[in-house]
C-alpha cells in the first residue's frame, strides 16, 4: 500500500487530528490539502477538500514497469479499463505518475511504482513508523461480495490469504479475511456479515492502518486522543492473528484508524492459514457504539439489501 486519499470539509480538524493525535508530520501545501508524512515518502495520507467526507482513492506501489503492465494487462482481459492519471493528480498523490481504475465497491484504485521522495526531516510525535518493502500500512473494507473481492484480488495481484476470523460483533455474525502481497501479514482485510449479506458503514473502508514503531506511539497516541477528546472506536488490545497491539480512533470524516504495534512477519516458506474464533485475544473494547450510532448501522444495513454493489470480477472472462 502506497497512500490512502480522502476528500473532507473539515481539513483544518484533520490537519490537527494527525498532527497532534496520531503524530503524524503534517504539511499544508496549500489551503485545501493536508499532507501526511510518516517516512521518505512525500506524500502517505493525503486529505483534499472535497464533500465526500471518505476514501475517495488508495494507491498501491508496484515493484517495477514489469509488474505494472502486467497488472494492466490482467485488468484489461477482464475487461476493466485502466487509465492514466494526470500529472497534477501525481502531485497531490507525491508519485511521478500513477494509473487508476475502478475498483470493487467502486473504490479507485490506483497503480504507480516510483513515489517522490523527500530528505526534508520528519516533524512528528511518533518515533517512527514501519514501512518500506511492507508498505504503509493495511486497509479493512467491508463488502456483501466478499468472494467476489478475494477472487480479485488473488487472480490480478497475487494477494494470499493469510488468515481468517469469525466473530460475533454487537449482534452480527461477521467473517473477516486477511489478504497479503508481502512479508506484511495483511495489506488488505475483508469483513462481511454471515448470512444475510449487508453493509452498515457510510465510508468507503472501516479503516486504515499503521504500524508505529513502538509501543510508547502507540500508548503516547493513545492518551493524547483520548486527552483531545477523539472519539475511541475500540481502546488498546491485541489480535489474536497477527498479535498486533493497536486501538482505533475515529476520524474527523468517519473511517477509523488504527495505530498498531509489533504484528507478525509472515515467512512464505513456513506460513500456514488458520481460522480464529475472535477479532482480539484481549482488549478492544468498543466505545463509541452509542445508540444512535447502532440505529445509523441497521439503518445503512438494511439500505445496502435495496441497491447492488459493485463487482470487479476475478476470473479471466
Amino acid at each position: 500500500m502506497g497512500y490512502l486519499l480522502a476528500e473532507s470539509t473539515r481539513l483544518d480538524e484533520w490537519a490537527t487530528f494527525a498532527a497532534e493525535g496520531l503524530g503524524l508530520h503534517v504539511d499544508r501545501p496549500t489551503s485545501r490539502v493536508v499532507a501526511c508524512r510518516i517516512d521518505a515518502h512525500q506524500r502517505r495520507l493525503i486529505i483534499r477538500e472535497g464533500n465526500a467526507e471518505d476514501v475517495i482513492a488508495i494507491g498501491w506501489q508496484l515493484d517495477d514497469e514489469a509488474a505494472l503492465e502486467l497488472a494492466i494487462a490482467r485488468l484489461s482481459a477482464r475487461g476493466i479499463g485502466v487509465q492514466e492519471g494526470s500529472a497534477e493528480e501525481a502531485i497531490l498523490r507525491g508519485v511521478d505518475r500513477f494509473w487508476f481504475f475502478a475498483g470493487p465497491k467502486k473504490l479507485r484504485t490506483e497503480l504507480f511504482t516510483h513515489a517522490v521522495l523527500s530528505d526534508l526531516p520528519l516533524r512528528m510525535k511518533a518515533s517512527g513508523f514501519v514501512t518500506g518493502d511492507a508498505g504503509m500500512g493495511h486497509v479493512a473494507v467491508t463488502t456483501r461480495q466478499p468472494e467476489v473481492m478475494q477472487a480479485f484480488w488473488k487472480a490480478v495481484f497475487d494477494a494470499r490469504l493469510s488468515d481468517q476470523i469469525e466473530d460475533k460483533i454487537d449482534g452480527l455474525n461477521l467473517d473477516f479475511a486477511f489478504l497479503r502481497f508481502n512479508e506484511r501479514h495483511h495489506s488488505f482485510a475483508i469483513a462481511s456479515t454471515r448470512g444475510i449479506r449487508v453493509n452498515p458503514l457510510r465510508t468507503q473502508i472501516h479503516h486504515l492502518n499503521l504500524q508505529c514503531a513502538s509501543l510508547d506511539d502507540v500508548t503516547q497516541a493513545y492518551l493524547r486522543c483520548r486527552t483531545a477528546g477523539y472519539s475511541i472506536a475500540n481502546a488498546i488490545g491485541q489480535h489474536p492473528n497477527d498479535r498486533e497491539l493497536s486501538f482505533y480512533v475515529e476520524t474527523p470524516s468517519g473511517f477509523e484508524i488504527e495505530l498498531g504495534w509489533n504484528p507478525i512477519v509472515v515467512d512464505e516458506h513456513t506460513w500456514h492459514p488458520a481460522t480464529y474464533q475472535s477479532i482480539s485475544l484481549w482488549g478492544h473494547r468498543p466505545e463509541n457504539l452509542s445508540l444512535r450510532a447502532r440505529l445509523g448501522r441497521f439503518r445503512r444495513g438494511l439500505a445496502s439489501l435495496m441497491r447492488p454493489e459493485f463487482t470487479v470480477q476475478g476470473e479471466q472472462s
